[in-house]
């Protein structure tokens, strides 16, 4: 008898371990920011096994109800529910960052289940620390000479990186490591938000990131990138028939063409020297590098 009894009892706990949960299909979203641009709100979604009357709250960790998602009431068996929490509390204020929990309280069969996946409201932007200030000289040009600026960034929590220039994001990391090394091509965004090479000329340069939460930091300036191709230090020379002159062309390629009234050359780049022409008058020499040019007039007097 003992026997029998011991065997009914293990057969019934065990009939209990295999009842299914009232509520199945469930999904929480595990991390979001009520301040962040990607994820503010927080989904909390199931279904139905069987007919039911029920209420769904959101708690915090230390089983505070904080608001409520579903006012009491009837559904039909396999009914779903796709409920939204924007991780505002019932006076209209952000909760505080921490571990919260949605409960769904089935008033029929007297049970409240706790769902175990917690939601982590989070808003809390990263920091991003670089090295500053900067003043690096690009030429973008594609020829293999000083067409980048790269340097190292940390970050205090797993985040995005955002590069922007002139106030235009220009780079944004696919991964959310906590350091590494940006590589700006000289790229900017036109009017119409394409990435297109920079004109010569000054760019501020600053960066910002974003955690997955959503979370924004503040943009931090740290670099002026001078972007330049071929340029020469002076735009006017005056000099006498066919006498000689010097002139300085900054540029990281490392040979320009020249072209002066009817002669042409290359020359390595650096400071170039020319004879003027024999004759009194105005010419343009044009220094070229690539597809870029820089032009300087020589007045012949």
């Amino acid at each position: 008898m003992l026997l029998a009894a011991t065997a009914v009892a293990f057969a019934i706990t065990e009939g209990a371990k295999l009842d299914k949960s009232p509520i199945a299909g469930t999904f929480v979203t595990p991390l979001f920011s009520p301040a962040g641009t990607t994820h503010p709100n927080a989904e909390v979604r199931f279904r139905l096994r069987t007919r039911e009357r029920l209420t769904v709250w959101i708690q915090s960790s230390d089983g505070k109800r904080v608001t409520t998602l579903l006012l009491p009431r009837t559904a039909h068996r396999g009914q779903r529910f796709d409920l939204v929490w924007d991780g505002f509390s019932r006076s209209g204020t952000i909760q505080p960052d921490g571990n919260y929990y949605p409960v769904v309280k089935l008033l029929r069969s007297h049970r409240t289940i706790v769902l175990p996946s917690r939601m982590v409201l989070d808003t809390e932007p990263p920091t991003i620390g670089v090295k500053h200030p900067q003043y690096p000289i690009l030429s973008p040009d594609g020829d293999g000479h000083g067409d980048t600026f790269r340097f190292h960034y940390t970050v205090d929590k797993p985040a995005h990186a955002i590069l922007a220039a002139r106030g235009r994001r220009v780079l944004f990391t696919l991964g959310q490591k906590q350091s590494g090394e940006l590589v700006w091509d000289g790229k900017v965004r036109n009017s119409q938000g394409l990435l297109v090479r920079a004109r010569p000329g000054r760019y501020l340069l600053t960066i910002s990131a974003q955690d997955r939460a959503g979370n924004v930091a503040k943009g931090v300036p740290f670099a002026i990138a001078q972007v330049r191709y071929v340029v020469l230090a002076r735009r006017r020379v005056v000099v006498r028939p066919g006498g000689r002159f010097f002139l300085r062309v900054s540029t990281d390629a490392p040979s320009v063409h020249w072209r002066l009234n009817r002669a042409s050359g290359v020359e390595r780049a650096g400071t170039l020297r020319f004879r003027a022409p024999r004759k009194a008058g105005v010419y343009h020499l044009y220094v070229t590098v690539g597809s870029h040019a820089s032009v300087c007039a020589v007045v012949v007097a």
